[in-house]
């Protein structure tokens, strides 16, 4: 990992988890909250999922408004030039992979966890969500080399 945490930051970035209703457009949206305008981002997923209304309150808890996310799959994309797919589910790495047979792209599997999978009351699912985004974040800055001031 510390050599890929040297790389230079790619100009399009995609991420990818099986339904883009959680993980990834969590992760697209900490990586532009991260580097602004740096590079080109992107999340779809495998099939599109239903939203889900404990990521948008978490995402808020950060400054983050995906309140009006709509889940796509990799169908949907307007573009298909992506330096690099960061895959977050093994649905989505498997697909991806699959994508490198007509595209020149890298492709790196995160497994991340599916915050959907905690059972609980309230509060723990909210933490379930808050460890996800929190993983998502430290996984983005660690790879991308983001200084720990640029929070």
């Amino acid at each position: 990992m510390s050599g890929a945490s040297q790389q230079a930051r790619p100009q399009a970035i995609l991420f990818v988890c099986t339904e883009n209703a959680i993980r990834s457009p969590m992760a697209a949206a900490l990586y532009q909250q991260l580097y602004e305008n740096e590079s080109y981002v992107q999340s779809a997923g495998i099939r599109a999922g239903q939203n889900n209304l404990f990521m948008p309150i978490v995402m808020q808890e950060i400054g983050i408004d995906l309140s009006d996310h709509s889940p796509q799959t990799l169908n949907d994309l307007q573009d298909s030039l992506f330096d690099i797919i960061i895959t977050l589910s093994p649905e989505g790495h498997h697909q991806a992979m699959e994508l490198t047979r007509t595209m020149a792209v890298d492709v790196e599997y995160w497994p991340t966890m599916d915050p959907t999978l905690v059972d609980g009351n309230r509060d723990q699912r909210l933490d379930a969500f808050r460890a996800c985004r929190d993983t998502l974040k430290n996984k983005i800055k660690s790879r991308f080399n983001i200084s720990q001031t640029n929070q």
